[in-house]
C-alpha cells in the first residue's frame, strides 16, 4: 500500500491540486494539476461553485495520474483577515511527581484552541513558544520534567470562522473530507525554509496573487505571522491602470518586461502595445513600467518591515529574508529587497529533492502547495498512523455510474413512443397469426 497525501491549495490566481509520495528516498511530488481560479477574492473563498468548476477538472487529472480516487486533503487557508495574538495557559497539576508526558502537553495545547475570540472568529492554530514549570523558565521542551504547574506561552493565529467554513464547504460538495485547514504561510515554509534559518532567525515572505504573507521564525519556533493584503494581481493591476492596457497586456508586461527598481531600466527602451479597435499602436517606456512596479513592492516590503518590528525580533533575524511565491519572480526583487529591508535576501522555491521523474514542482508559485504535502506527512507521522488518503478506482462502479447519469435522458424517448400507441411486437406479430393470411385469400 503506497503511502501519500493529497493536497489543495486555493489561491487568487490559481488553484493546484497534487499527490505526494513518502518512500525510503524521501518525499516526491507523483502527480499534480493546477488551472487559473475563479471565486477566490484575496485568499478567501467567495464563490463555492466557481471554484468548483476551477477545481474538479484538476482533481480528476491528479486521480487519473496516479490511478486512485482522493479520500481527503489537506487545503491552505489564507486572507486578509488573519491575525497573531499572544495566548497564555496554567495548569496546576494533581501529582507533581510524575514526570510530564506528551499527552499532557498535547490537551494544553487542545485547549488553545478553544480561546475566547471576537464574534465571528476562531483560532486557527496555536503555536507553543515556551514554557515555565515551577522556577525553570523558558523551557521548550518540558516532556520529562515534574513540577506542580505548567505556564504556557502560545502565539495564536486567528481568523474568520465564515472564512474556513467557506473552505470546507467546497470541500464537502467536491465529496472529498477535509483533514486540515493548514495556514498558508507556515505550510511554504516547509517547503523553502532551511533548518539552519529557521533555528537563526528568519523572516519569509510569500507574495501570492491577493495577499503577501508573512512568517517569522527564531529557534525553531514560529513567532509571528501577518497578511499584507497586497499581492501580485495589485501589481498588475496598477500597471493596467498607469499604462492604459487590458488586464491580460498588463500581466504580460510585469512578466516579461517587468522590474521593481526602475533606476536599472534602460531609458530608451520601449515595448510595443497593439493598438485597440484599428486605434495605432501604443509605446510604453520600460522605465515607465518599471517605476509602476517599484512603487507597489516597495509598500508591499514596508508592510512587511513594520510587521517585523511589530513582531519585536528584528534584531533575531540573523539568516535574513526569505521570498517566495509566484510574484518573487519580477526582475531585480532580491536586490530592491535587501535596500528597502535591510535584511540580506534570497529567492527561493521548493526543492529539486520533491521532484518526481515526471513532475517538476521547482517554481515559487508550488511552494505552498508541495508545503502543504510535507505537513501532511509530519501530522501522519506524529499520530503515528496511516491516512487513507486514496483508493483504487473501481472502473466497472465508474462505469455504471456514467450509465445511471445518462439514463435520464433516454427516459424521454421511451415515453415518447409509449405514448404513440405503436407497438412493434403487436406490428410483427400480425405475420404469424394464420387467420391473417386466410382472410386474405378469402
Amino acid at each position: 500500500m503506497r503511502n501519500l497525501i493529497a493536497a489543495i491549495d486555493l489561491g487568487t490566481t490559481k488553484v493546484v491540486c497534487l499527490v505526494g509520495e513518502k518512500t525510503d528516498a524521501g518525499i516526491k511530488i507523483i502527480a499534480l494539476s493546477e488551472a487559473p481560479s475563479k471565486g477566490v477574492n484575496r485568499g478567501e473563498v467567495v464563490n463555492i461553485q466557481s471554484v468548483l468548476d476551477s477545481m474538479m477538472p484538476t482533481i480528476r487529472n491528479v486521480e487519473n495520474a496516479i490511478g486512485e480516487r482522493i479520500n481527503e486533503v489537506f487545503v491552505g487557508i489564507a486572507g486578509q483577515n488573519i491575525r497573531c495574538e499572544q495566548g497564555t495557559d496554567q495548569t496546576i497539576r494533581v501529582n507533581p511527581d510524575d514526570l510530564i508526558t506528551a499527552e499532557e502537553i498535547n490537551e494544553i495545547t487542545r485547549k488553545m484552541y478553544g480561546t475566547f475570540c471576537q464574534g465571528g472568529e476562531e483560532v486557527l492554530h496555536a503555536i507553543p513558544q515556551s514554557y515555565i514549570i515551577d522556577d525553570f523558565m523558558g523551557e521548550t521542551n518540558p516532556i520529562g520534567m515534574t513540577g506542580k504547574q505548567i505556564f504556557s506561552n502560545f502565539k495564536l493565529f486567528i481568523g474568520r470562522k465564515n472564512s474556513a467554513q467557506l473552505s470546507n464547504n467546497v470541500i464537502t460538495r467536491a465529496n472529498l473530507k477535509l483533514k486540515e485547514l493548514v495556514l498558508e504561510p507556515l505550510a511554504s515554509a516547509k517547503a523553502v525554509l532551511y533548518e539552519d534559518e529557521m533555528e537563526l532567525g528568519v523572516a519569509m515572505l510569500d507574495i501570492g496573487g491577493g495577499t503577501s504573507d508573512l512568517l517569522i521564525i527564531q529557534d525553531n519556533i514560529i513567532r509571528h505571522t501577518a497578511v499584507i493584503p497586497f499581492g501580485g494581481n495589485c501589481i498588475t493591476e496598477d500597471v493596467k491602470q498607469g499604462c492604459g492596457v487590458s488586464s491580460r497586456v498588463a500581466e504580460q508586461l510585469k512578466t516579461e518586461h517587468g522590474s521593481c527598481m526602475s533606476s536599472l531600466a534602460q531609458e530608451n527602451k520601449r515595448v510595443i502595445i497593439p493598438g485597440v479597435g484599428g486605434r495605432e499602436n501604443k509605446e510604453i517606456s520600460l522605465k515607465h513600467i518599471a517605476g509602476i512596479i517599484e512603487a507597489r513592492v516597495e509598500e508591499i516590503l514596508e508592510a512587511a518591515v513594520y510587521e517585523i518590528e511589530k513582531s519585536g525580533y528584528k534584531n533575531k533575524i540573523r539568516a535574513g529574508l526569505v521570498i517566495t511565491g509566484g510574484s518573487s519572480q519580477i526582475a531585480n526583487l532580491r536586490q530592491f529587497a535587501n535596500l528597502v529591508t535591510g535584511l540580506e535576501t534570497r529567492l527561493a522555491y521548493p526543492g529539486r529533492e520533491f521532484c518526481d521523474s515526471d513532475v517538476q514542482v521547482c517554481r515559487p508559485t508550488l511552494s505552498t502547495a508541495v508545503g502543504l504535502i510535507v505537513m501532511g506527512f509530519e501530522k501522519m507521522e506524529q499520530e503515528g498512523k496511516r491516512y487513507n488518503t486514496t483508493t483504487a478506482i473501481n472502473y466497472n462502479e465508474a462505469y455504471a455510474e456514467a450509465v445511471v447519469e445518462a439514463a435520464p435522458a433516454q427516459a424521454p424517448a421511451r415515453e415518447e413512443k409509449k405514448k404513440s400507441g405503436f407497438k412493434f411486437g403487436d406490428f410483427f406479430k400480425q405475420f404469424k397469426d394464420e387467420s391473417m393470411f386466410n382472410n386474405n385469400e378469402a
